[in-house]
């Protein structure tokens, strides 16, 4: 596996997400080096990017989560500096990254989004609250892992969580968004293919980061519970979400909710989906047959067939 040439895994970084990006490069980082790949940790929070064309390396491996690795900014200076990347490239990154524009293209391509309303300082809260219903959710646009996601479930509440939330200082519009009761499911989507979908059960009140990340409670039921025409609803409609926002042949993640007559509507993309013991993606591929260190392989093999 030496024609990958000089490969470094970028991990860390700056944003809310930066220990759970250093758990996903150790892990990454191991299982290249499992199969022979000339693989080197690179923390841009300890070294200038640019190091990356001083030492010599040939790609790029990313698995900076959140702000900066995962809006199209790091991207974009991969590509300034001509070294293959895996991933989406800049505008899939950026849109990936915005819940609200995500939104705002899935919506107008006639894909089911839950209802949701931008929130301003003037925002007449109260009638966001009636008009959505309670509990609803309350969460920036453009932060990942669930960061700074709150449920509401007081009426009055959604004004004094907005104001909490603005100051702070967390990325992108604030959302409020209608919660819809039938369960929490994600799909996996990779050289435009789906794969098997899977239906998270915490045991918290939502998925959150402490469920995600630090709890061994949460359920993940893969293969699913779906009906088989549900499941291939799900996969087609994540292939078609990650496809309008640019996402190509790389990896990426489509999160789903379910309403409580079983209709399924479009969460949001991850366009940099985790590669922890806890993450999704590694636990859907094995259900194809595709092993953790094979999934890196495959990764870095995309990128650089994309890229070439």
């Amino acid at each position: 596996m030496q024609h990958f040439g000089k490969v470094a895994v970028l991990m860390g970084g700056f944003s809310s997400e930066r220990e759970i990006s250093l758990i996903s490069g150790k892990a990454i980082l191991e299982a290249l080096q499992s199969r022979g790949v000339d693989a080197h940790a690179f923390d841009p929070a300890e070294m200038e990017l640019s190091e990356l064309k001083t030492q010599n390396f040939d790609m790029a491996f990313n698995i900076l989560h959140g702000t900066y690795g995962e809006d199209g900014t790091v991207q974009g200076a991969l590509e300034a500096l001509g070294i293959p990347y895996t991933g989406c490239g800049v505008l899939a990154s950026a849109l990936g990254m915005d819940k609200y524009r995500c939104k705002l293209i899935w919506s107008a391509l006639g894909l089911p989004v839950p209802p949701f309303e931008v929130l301003h300082d003037d925002s007449d809260f109260a009638a966001v609250e009636q008009k959505l219903g309670l509990p609803l959710f309350i969460k920036p646009a453009a932060e990942g892992s669930s960061v700074g996601v709150v449920k509401i479930k007081q009426a009055g509440e959604l004004a004094q969580q907005y104001a909490q939330l603005r100051d702070m200082g967390l990325h992108g519009v604030i959302l409020a968004e209608q919660f819809m009761s039938g369960g929490e499911y994600t799909c996996g989507v990779f050289n435009g293919k789906a794969l098997p979908s899977i239906h998270i059960i915490p045991q918290t009140e939502f998925y959150d980061y402490e469920a995600k990340y630090l709890r061994d409670d949460t359920v993940y039921l893969c293969p699913s519970d779906l009906s088989g025409e549900d499941e291939r609803t799900m996969q087609h409609l994540a292939q078609e979400a990650f496809a309008a926002i640019g996402g190509g042949n790389t990896l990426g993640r489509i999160d789903f909710l379910k309403d409580s007559a079983g209709c399924l509507y479009i969460l949001e993309a991850n366009t940099l989906p985790g590669m922890t013991s806890h993450s999704l993606i590694p636990k859907s591929a094995l259900q194809i047959g595709i092993s953790f260190a094979d999934l890196c392989i495959a990764v870095l093999q995309n990128a650089q067939d994309e890229r070439r």
